[in-house]
């Protein structure tokens, strides 16, 4: 996905000749082999996918990948909604942390407010993160691409600033203590991003609390006409630039649709044993494999690796042949009267 989504960025800047100053950012210039900013929306993009498989994966819908992406996407759903949020959370963060560590030409740390006092005992100072450049600049690359007017383009921009916000309202601020022998009776503060699996989490969380808008649907129908517009705008009123927002109910993650990009969940690995797992990691297979008409099914693998290796002066080394038994559960088709009806019947969209 991350691919497509740089070549569509490239293509997009190469005809856009009113914005050459983003363009120019393609070239390689200076004493410093300096990233580029299409480099770092390939790579951030990408670190929001994958931190959306991580969060949902034990869940029956775990992500798009490159293959399943844009057909996964033609729905404005709940998950979709996700997916929009951490891909532009991702592209700011990386955007963000690059410029603070000088690897973007022309960007640097944020010191607008150093000297400045932050509040009692301390003051602002040191090399916060420059997250008004990363929110910019991923802005402009991202929010390029919805270029409809319709109900699904509006709500995937919400949900582009809602997965911005997430990554300033995750940031912590770090302090350093001043004063004779560090006595800390002044402190120098600066901004500092957090760790991208805290805007995961925080996301997630969003995702679960996530409001479907109530809109006229004989207006929506509309499409691009300023009818439409006006239903999109009434129904967005109230929701705060924090929250996800979606338009449709999910489609049934349990079960196999190529034609929307579904996998199903049949061949999915669930937990059922193991120590320091999770309430929701223990319920996986029932979740994945019993509440969607399929039997959980052992499969042993065996791996041959080497081990016990042994050096011996001058110049061998010597290893015997280890094996050892992986166990893995999976989700797989019932036999026949397995109590198919009984398990299916309390399916839910998970």
């Amino acid at each position: 996905m991350a691919h497509l989504i740089f070549w569509i960025l490239f293509l997009h800047l190469k005809m856009d000749v009113g914005h050459a100053w983003v363009a120019s950012n393609f070239l390689m210039t200076g004493p410093k082999a300096y990233l580029t900013y299409a480099k770092s929306v390939q790579v951030g993009t990408q670190n929001g996918i994958e931190e959306c498989k991580h969060q949902f994966a034990w869940d029956r819908w775990n992500c798009p990948d490159s293959e399943t992406h844009p057909r996964g996407l033609r729905r404005a759903t709940r998950e979709t909604s996700f997916v929009h949020a951490i891909s532009a959370a991702g592209v700011m963060y990386t955007l963000t942390r690059n410029c603070s560590l000088g690897d973007l030409e022309n960007c640097g740390c944020d010191v607008s407010n150093n000297g400045k006092t932050g509040g009692r005992g301390w003051l602002w100072g040191g090399c916060s993160d420059n997250l008004d450049f990363g929110e910019k600049i991923s802005k402009q690359y991202v929010d390029a691409q919805e270029t409809g007017q319709d109900s699904r383009a509006a709500v995937n921009l919400h949900n582009n600033a809602a997965g911005r916000q997430a990554v300033k309202a995750t940031t912590k601020r770090i302090c350093r203590c001043h004063g004779m022998s560090e006595s800390c009776s002044l402190q120098t503060c600066w901004t500092q991003l957090s760790d991208f699996r805290e805007i995961g989490n925080y996301l997630k969380i969003k995702y679960s609390q996530a409001q479907k808008l109530d809109t006229d649907k004989r207006r929506v129908r509309a499409g691009n006409s300023a009818d439409s517009r006006g239903a999109i705008v009434d129904a967005f009123g109230g929701v705060a630039q924090t929250e996800l927002i979606y338009l449709e109910d999910s489609p049934d993650y349990c079960r196999r649709n190529a034609s929307v990009g579904l996998h199903g969940t049949e061949g999915r690995e669930c937990l059922q044993h193991g120590a320091g797992l999770t309430q929701w990691e223990r319920r996986s297979c029932r979740r994945l494999c019993h509440e969607c008409g399929l039997r959980v099914e052992e499969r042993r693998t065996e791996v041959v690796s080497s081990c016990n290796c042994k050096f011996h002066w001058c110049c061998k080394v010597n290893c015997e042949d280890c094996s050892q038994v992986i166990v893995k559960h999976v989700c797989a088709k019932r036999e026949a009267g397995d109590g198919y009806a009984v398990w299916r019947r309390y399916r839910g969209p998970k």
